[in-house]
C-alpha cells in the first residue's frame, strides 16, 4: 500500500468520524432543547395501522403539499417519481440476472431524468417568480 492510499484511507475514516460525531452533537442538541409551543396534530389517527397508512399517503402523494400549493406539488411530484425512476433503472448495474419489471422501466429512464429536471426547473422558477418565496430566498438556497 502505497503513502497516498494510506493517506486517502485515513482521510475517509477522519470524515466519516466527524460526520457521526457532528450528526450525534445536533440531535443531542436537538433533543435537549425544549419545544416553545404545543403544535396541535388533531385529527391523528390512533391506531398503528392508522399511522402507517397516513404516512405512506404522506409520503407517496404529498398530500398537505397538494391542498396548500398545486404547482408546488406537481413539480415536487415530477421531480421525486423521476428520481425514484432513475434509482430502480439503476439497479440493472447491480443485479444479475435482472428482474423482468426492472428490464420492462429501462426505456422510461430517459424520461424520468427529463422529468427530474424539468421538477427542478420548475421548483426552481418557482423561487423567482413568486414574490412571497422570492423575499425569503437566500443566495444558498439556490445550491
Amino acid at each position: 500500500m502505497s503513502f497516498l492510499t494510506g493517506l486517502f484511507a485515513l482521510l475517509f475514516y477522519l470524515a466519516a468520524l466527524v460526520l457521526v460525531v457532528g450528526l450525534t452533537l445536533k440531535v443531542v442538541q436537538y433533543a435537549r432543547t425544549p419545544a416553545p409551543l404545543k403544535i396541535p396534530t388533531t385529527p391523528a389517527p390512533t391506531t398503528q395501522s392508522g399511522v402507517v397508512f397516513r404516512m405512506a399517503r404522506e409520503v407517496v402523494l404529498f398530500e398537505s403539499l397538494f391542498r396548500g400549493n398545486k404547482w408546488t406539488w406537481i413539480f415536487g411530484w415530477m421531480f421525486h417519481f423521476g428520481l425514484f425512476l432513475v434509482t430502480l433503472r439503476h439497479l440493472r448495474y447491480f443485479l444479475d440476472p435482472v428482474p423482468l419489471p426492472i428490464a420492462l422501466i429501462q426505456p422510461f429512464g430517459i424520461y424520468a431524468g427529463f422529468a427530474m429536471v424539468a421538477g427542478l426547473v420548475g421548483l426552481w422558477a418557482r423561487r423567482f417568480l413568486v414574490d412571497r418565496v422570492r423575499y425569503i430566498s437566500a443566495p444558498s438556497d439556490h445550491l
